[in-house]
């Protein structure tokens, strides 16, 4: 079953302002030290960080709080399967959301796609219950 559903769209241009403008102030109040380590070293490291930041949007819209009730930023960590396929690492507030809305003898399950096209980014977040076995 789907639990939440979560989308964002997010101004590479916009992030690239902040990267300049506040650097690692910015970075280190938005992302986690994986996230920081994954995105610089990319040579498109503004649509990196972009496409991250519209996870952690598209993820706390799906949890149902937005960026409040105790969901922060790196609460919410764009993590890879082995296989690469993206997802997200929850922790803190946002663990502890995930863990309310989710239904007894079932598991939460989050699905990330991310996307860019110069000079925007995406990310769509789904989160699924399925039944334990």
């Amino acid at each position: 079953m789907i639990l939440g559903i979560g989308s964002d769209l997010c101004d590479i241009t916009r992030i690239e302002k902040s990267l300049a403008r506040f650097g690692e102030r910015f970075t280190h109040r938005v992302f986690t030290e994986g996230e920081r380590a994954k995105s610089d070293r990319r040579s498109t490291r503004a649509a990196s960080y972009a496409r991250r930041f519209a996870a952690k949007e598209a993820c706390s819209k799906a949890l149902g709080t937005g960026l409040r009730a105790g969901v922060f930023w790196r609460d919410m960590e764009v993590v890879n399967l082995p296989g690469g396929q993206p997802t997200m690492r929850l922790t803190g507030g946002a663990a502890e959301r995930l863990k309310a809305m989710t239904p007894p003898g079932h598991e939460a399950f989050v699905h990330v796609s991310l996307t860019d096209d110069p000079p925007l980014a995406q990310a769509f977040v789904v989160i699924e219950a399925r039944p334990t076995s």
